[in-house]
């Protein structure tokens, strides 16, 4: 049985550019090969708070990663915690807010001492990370790659930041912002193949959307709304995004179900969280 998962947070991936510009995902549902949902973001709507929240399935209030300068571990079971203390192996490529967060560092980040952070001993067993958000999407997956191949994790997790700084840089209405998600998403396309044979499940999702002005923080749909993408057996296909949404919360809970693995104790149940399991 598949039990493994490559979790890809797309920094700043909003529903409406997915949908327009993420073809090979939407042709995977389209195709009856993958599920889509609508999902809501907490708030507030900005990526360390979000992180945490993806990743431990606890709103902001509870786990208090308020903000993007509140820079300190991460106090409670996340998906990185619950991996190793079940005897799995985690990795990660992602930004250096991750390795703050979930890594056994002395804070801040310093790149030319924490960027190769193999054999780690906190919470993420291996990683590679960085910190300028220009840094290429496509040497990013790379670096998931190398770790895929390196070390053979059962969880997996990357993290582009291309689409976020573009966003920034332009705004949501761009060519600019349309052309990187399309970018992001073909670097997925080009690697489905090889994760699928090597008994991968894929969930990709956004930790917050863009505004035209270039913005996130708040509470507008366009800066909330993310899409969720499921490729796995355990879940029916179809999309579901005109539905009901589900929420941030959802994610955490969903990757343990998806690797057989019991849910931290402050998780919703996977039967809860509005996913339409097999």
């Amino acid at each position: 049985m598949m039990n493994k998962v490559i979790f890809i947070l797309v920094d700043a991936l909003g529903l409406d550019a997915a949908t327009k510009h993420c073809g090979f995902l939407e042709h995977m549902v389209e195709a009856g090969q993958g599920a889509k949902y609508r999902m809501i973001g907490e708030l507030p709507s900005i990526s360390r708070p979000m992180y945490e929240t993806l990743l431990s399935g606890l709103p902001v209030w509870k786990h208090g990663i308020t903000s993007n300068d509140t820079r300190r571990r991460s106090r409670v079971e996340n998906m990185f915690s619950l991996t190793r203390r079940a005897g799995l192996v985690n990795a990660c490529a992602g930004y250096d807010w991750l390795l703050e967060l979930y890594g056994e560092i002395e804070l801040p980040f310093r790149l030319y001492r924490d960027r190769f952070y193999l054999d780690g001993c906190g919470d993420i067993m291996h990683g590679i990370f960085y910190c300028t958000d220009d840094y290429p999407d496509a040497h990013l997956y790379a670096d998931g790659e190398y770790l895929r191949r390196q070390y053979a994790p059962d969880f997996l997790m990357i993290h582009p930041m291309g689409v976020d700084d573009q966003g920034h840089k332009h705004g949501a209405l761009s060519k600019e912002y349309a052309a990187q998600v399309g970018h992001t998403c073909d670097q997925i396309a080009v690697l489905w193949e090889n994760w699928q044979e090597d008994g991968y499940q894929l969930v990709v999702t956004g930790d917050h959307g863009m505004d035209p002005l270039g913005l996130h923080e708040g509470n507008e749909p366009i800066q909330r709304e993310v899409p969720l993408y499921i490729l796995s057996p355990a879940v029916k296909p179809g999309d579901y995004s005109g539905d009901t949404p589900v929420t941030t919360l959802s994610v955490a809970p969903l990757l343990c179900a998806l690797m057989g693995m019991n849910p931290g104790p402050d998780m919703k149940p996977a039967d809860t969280i509005g996913i339409r399991f097999r």
